[in-house]
């Protein structure tokens, strides 16, 4: 496609940020079946990283379009405000990735954008409808996840009341696979949408696409591409306080935490709701910790991760105002 040069580059950020994506949330794919020991963590993020990439073929573009135009008016979006928000979203991905924290890069860039536009064109750029309707899923998510997770492993507990632990074990580990493609499909499926719908929102900006919202299968195929090369290149910090920190999983809890997260995003990206993937899964392994006992939830990790989750939006904005506003005095220069 014959696009400006300047169009061009503010794409290849918008797929850094799509890359980090893919590396800060590989936690929510693998750090299950890595800690549960089914996976070695190489063969971890080459099976999550190639069902990021072909969860292009299950779903639509719903989430895409909401990114694209029920967060920011279209009229408000710049080059500018695109090349801002990404910019934000990847500083705050970096910090947070840095400090091991389970944060969302999907309310990241959202963030971002809605920061951006602030700056750029004020209160009456943001589509506050689609806003709150996001906003309500930083709750629902994680408590979604929780209620599935905690639902399926008691399920899978009574089912498996009178099994032998090592049977049950060989099982679950086997399971842990499929259970594992499903939440990386529904990760990639809910997250690279979101690259999708800001390059997307980039294109109509600059009229290199016009009349209704449509997401070309170029922009599908390389923001898929973009987060499952992140997920490879894995993101072990994170890894480490998913996997680990928050509760001890065997390989059936690891099955059910996984299946939790995965039917919720399978829903959530039907109904075009941009989630947190990270969320979800943090939710989904609370609630299976917790069917032991709810001292088995290290409650004051997952505490300093909620607090990040909180401060993720508002961050995001914050940083992509500054970005914004720097990029504006060097266009002066």
């Amino acid at each position: 496609m014959a696009l400006p040069l300047q169009v061009w580059a503010i794409i290849l950020v918008a797929l850094v940020f799509d890359f980090t994506n893919g590396f800060h949330d590989a936690a929510n794919s693998i750090a299950t079946v890595v800690s549960t020991r089914v996976l070695s963590p190489k063969l971890a993020v080459l099976w999550a990283a190639f069902f990021n990439f072909v969860a292009f073929l299950a779903f639509g573009v719903h989430v895409a379009r909401t990114i694209g135009k029920g967060v920011v008016d279209p009229a408000s979006v710049t080059p500018m405000v695109v090349l801002a928000a990404v910019l934000g979203a990847i500083i705050w991905n970096l910090i947070t990735w840095w400090a091991g924290l389970p944060t969302s890069s999907s309310h990241a860039l959202i963030g971002g954008f809605v920061g951006a536009a602030l700056v750029s064109s004020g209160p009456g750029a943001i589509v506050t409808q689609g806003l709150i309707k996001i906003s309500q899923f930083i709750v629902l998510a994680p408590l979604i996840g929780l209620a599935a997770g905690f639902t399926v492993m008691l399920a899978v507990t009574w089912i498996f009341r009178r099994a032998r632990p090592a049977r049950v074990d060989g099982t679950f580990r086997r399971l842990q696979l499929l259970s594992a493609a499903a939440y990386s499909l529904g990760h990639g499926g809910n997250d690279a949408q979101k690259t999708m719908g800001i390059i997307t929102a980039l294109l109509y900006a600059t009229g290199s696409l016009t009349g209704e919202f449509r997401v070309p299968l170029w922009v599908v195929l390389v923001s898929h591409g973009a987060i499952a090369l992140g997920t490879l290149a894995g993101g072990w910090r994170i890894v480490r306080t998913m996997g680990m920190r928050v509760t001890k999983l065997r390989p059936v809890g690891g099955f059910c935490a996984e299946a939790a997260g995965a039917m919720t995003l399978f829903g959530a990206t039907a109904a075009g709701i941009p989630v947190s993937t990270t969320h979800t899964i943090t939710g989904a392994i609370v609630g299976v910790g917790s069917i032991r006992r709810l001292s088995a939830v290290k409650w004051g990790v997952a505490g300093r991760i909620v607090w990040a989750w909180i401060l993720t939006m508002p961050a995001a904005a914050l940083i992509a105002a500054i970005v914004l506003g720097a990029l504006k005095l060097a266009g002066r220069a």
